[in-house]
C-alpha cells in the first residue's frame, strides 16, 4: 500500500453505487473493514453485469483485487463498474473505488480497484448465453 495518498477527481460519470462508511463497518484498527469494501465491489460489479447480460448473474471469480489506501469512517465511497469483456456466458467487470474524505478539506482518493468475472444464468441457475448485440455500449458503463 503506498504511503501517500494521491488526490484525484471522481470519474466523469455516475457511480454505480455510493455509500457512507460508518463506525459499524470498522475493523479492530478502526479502519473500514476490507470485507465491507469487497462486498460493495461485488454488488457494483453485479449491477453492471446484470445490465449487460439482461438478467441474473452470479460471481464466479475475483480475478484481481488491490487495496491502495484505507477507507475511514465518514468517507463517502463511490464504486464505478464497467463491463470490459463479454464471453459466451461470462462477463468481466472492472470496478474502481474512490473515497471522498470528509476532513478539513475535501479530497478524493482512489482506494481500491478490482476485476471480477460473472456468469449469466437462467431460471434453473444454469449458465446461459449473453445476448449477441455486440460489445460494450454506453449503458454498460455504470
Amino acid at each position: 500500500m503506498p504511503d501517500t495518498e494521491e488526490r484525484t477527481r471522481l470519474p466523469d460519470r455516475q457511480p454505480t453505487t455510493r455509500v457512507l462508511a460508518t463506525p459499524q463497518d470498522t475493523n479492530t484498527a478502526g479502519d473500514i473493514f476490507g470485507g465491507w469494501i469487497m462486498s460493495h465491489v461485488d454488488i457494483a460489479g453485479s449491477i453492471a453485469a446484470i445490465r449487460r447480460a439482461k438478467g441474473r448473474v452470479v460471481t464466479v471469480a475475483v480475478n484481481a483485487f488491490q487495496f491502495h489506501h484505507p477507507v475511514y469512517v465518514g468517507d463517502l465511497v463511490s464504486f464505478y463498474a464497467e463491463v470490459v469483456r463479454v464471453g459466451r456466458t461470462s462477463l468481466t467487470v472492472f470496478v474502481e473505488v474512490y473515497a471522498e474524505r470528509q476532513r478539513r478539506e475535501e479530497t478524493c482518493i482512489k482506494v481500491t480497484e478490482a476485476t471480477l468475472t460473472f456468469v449469466a444464468i437462467d431460471d434453473e441457475r444454469r449458465p446461459r448465453p449473453v445476448s449477441e448485440d455486440g460489445g460494450q455500449k454506453a449503458e454498460d458503463r455504470v
